[in-house]
């Protein structure tokens, strides 16, 4: 019996070791004794059983069970029932503001709540303002500075316990009195964002309650574990959005993005799900598998707040491993992005029961274990980033003056972009980098560098002397060769070769010829066609970025529309004789 458990067990006193927790070999030896046969409790439980012990609750504030007529974990959560209770809990409590950041594609709101004490909110725009400002600058943070904690969970649909512990932590952090509340609450801001990925949640929650029976079933080859394709995973789209933090092709992704910029966090957290046989993860994760860009310091920080983590999970006597198994890399995904921005963000995983129960190498596991660890975790980043507030505030003032000490430095000074002949795509570029607070100027002068001219107001200059310094040159990367090879995703997404687009890297001297100015606009699209009763036809060439859209406004407009089949040339409005290429969308004047 010891031998099946040796590996967790080793696993456990290794990675408790590097964050600096005691233990002993009695550990290994009792470790079975608790893990065969655990009790579960597989009708939920009251939320109040999720949260610490020896802490008063205010009763004037509902908790999920009275509000939504269920225990946490005895269903799934469905989206519309998640933002019925916080809309009600905001209500009832002046911690908290809730804000409508945007709707996902299938029109489900993206929620956030502000949640501090109550006379921070009358200024909470000053206290904002007055962080970016100190942000910007770079300049030492003073000693009211608040910490700003974004706590997000359940980017995978289908890994729905951070989504359903994020209302037991919001019930928390509006109902909870007494030292530890008020020493959060009144010097800092959590920022919570309770569901990543609403669609993919609602999809899963109707799969997992529509096939729960009235005995549980812990098989997982019961219907129940085996989600039918698409899974919840993915959002409307069947897009996975825990890679779309850079791309931002989705409003999720943008909307979380815009907020993130707005308040630019210290701490970030990214709730997920792992295999039903494993136990529970938490960054760091592999050192050798971190972005190179992201400084080392953005580690040990993650290493202080992984103890109080260590320290809540033994008090629960749950099975957990660190520093393993998981990269820190592309920055595309949720527990890197922050990591290039000054914030550390944090990846969380727990086993997933896939329903309310499922068997696993542990014993069975029930829905309500894996919410009740996603809670556990989620208080102990709020202790340990208090116990280490000190340390946050002063890493994201460093990491200001830290990028512009390493862009001085840099042999390069910057990076010329080509507009190309499909201005949509150019403008689709520049709005992304927009999105991403990436500062760039519009050349206004032409400029030959490396044999390639850059013509005035048709190309853009990205300077590597901005904050932003770390992100830009993730996004031009062309590394290929890491200190340790291995990625369990990509490692980074080149945006000019991404959008198509002619670039050159600028070194620092022939920065010097580059000129620009921040007023100038780039050159602009042909204005308006207008109708021409002469015409024989309109005509646009499916080479353009906007083209595929183009095309679904006239057919929804039921314009009657033709494809050409081989190339011809047209005499234009604007352009004289044009040659349309295989493909091009012709629209008859005529009926």
């Amino acid at each position: 019996m010891l031998a099946s458990f040796s590996h967790a067990a080793l696993t456990l006193l290794r990675s408790a070791s590097l964050i600096g927790a005691a233990f002993s070999l009695l550990m290994v030896t009792s470790l079975p004794s608790y893990a065969i046969d655990i009790e579960v409790d597989t009708g939920g439980r009251p939320v109040l059983d999720y949260l610490p012990e020896n802490v008063d609750y205010n009763p004037a504030i509902p908790t999920p069970e009275s509000v939504l007529g269920m225990q946490l974990g005895e269903w799934h959560v469905r989206h519309d029932q998640l933002v019925h209770y916080l809309n009600v809990l905001a209500d009832a409590s002046d911690r908290m503001t809730i804000k409508e950041m945007g709707r996902t594609h299938e029109n489900r709101p993206l929620l956030l709540l502000t949640i501090t004490a109550p006379h921070n909110h009358a200024e909470i725009e000053t206290l904002r303002q007055r962080h970016l400002s100190q942000l910007a600058s770079g300049s030492e943070p003073s000693e009211n500075a608040p910490l700003i904690l974004y706590m997000g969970y359940s980017i995978h649909g289908n890994e729905p316990s951070g989504s359903n512990a994020a209302l037991a932590v919001a019930y928390y952090l509006a109902a909870a009195q007494g030292e530890a509340i008020d020493t959060l609450l009144t010097n800092n801001v959590v920022l919570l964002d309770p569901s990543f990925n609403p669609d993919g949640l609602s999809r899963f929650a109707q799969w997992a309650n529509m096939h729960k029976g009235t005995q549980l079933v812990a098989d997982s080859l019961h219907r129940e574990h085996n989600e039918g394709w698409p899974s919840g995973r993915t959002n409307h789209y069947w897009f996975d959005l825990n890679r779309d933090w850079l791309l931002l092709a989705h409003p999720e992704s943008k909307a979380r993005i815009a907020q993130f910029h707005r308040w630019r966090p210290h701490v970030l957290t990214d709730f997920h799900e792992m295999g039903t046989n494993s136990s529970y993860f938490f960054q760091p994760g592999v050192r050798a598998r971190k972005n190179p860009l992201t400084p080392d310091a953005n580690v040990t920080l993650t290493e202080a707040l992984a103890s109080f983590h260590a320290r809540a999970l033994d008090g629960q006597n749950e099975l957990y491993f660190t520093e393993e198994a998981y990269d820190d890399f592309y920055a595309g995904k949720g527990s890197t992005y922050p990591d290039l921005h000054g914030s550390v963000g944090i990846l969380f995983e727990q086993a997933r029961s896939r329903g309310h129960l499922q068997a696993s190498i542990n014993g069975n596991l029930a829905f309500a274990d894996t919410i009740a660890n996603q809670v556990t975790t989620s208080l102990s980043t709020f202790a340990g980033a208090v116990a280490n507030k000190p340390a946050l505030l002063q890493y994201q003032s460093s990491f200001v003056g830290e990028a512009q000490k390493l862009a001085k430095q840099d042999k390069l000074g910057g990076y010329l972009l080509a507009m190309p002949d499909d201005l949509g795509r150019f403008s689709a570029l520049t709005e992304l980098l927009s999105q991403h607070q990436v500062v760039f100027h519009v050349v206004t002068r032409d400029v030959t560098v490396d044999s390639q001219t850059f013509q005035a107001n048709r190309a853009i200059y990205i300077p590597l002397e901005q904050y932003q310094y770390r992100l830009v040159k993730s996004l031009f990367s062309t590394q290929t060769s890491f200190e340790d090879n291995t990625f369990y995703d990509v490692s980074s997404w080149h945006i000019a070769l991404a959008f198509n687009v002619d670039y050159t890297p600028v070194t620092r001297r022939q920065s010097s010829s580059v000129k620009w100015d921040a007023n100038a606009k780039l050159v602009q699209a042909n204005p308006m066609l207008k109708f021409d009763s002469n015409a024989y036809a309109y005509a646009f060439s499916w080479h353009d970025y906007y083209a595929p859209a183009l095309l679904q406004s006239l057919l929804e407009a039921g314009v009657k529309v033709r494809s050409s089949q081989n190339s011809f040339t047209a005499h234009t409005q604007f352009s004289g004789e044009v040659e349309f290429p295989p493909g091009s969308i012709v629209i008859p004047a005529g009926p």
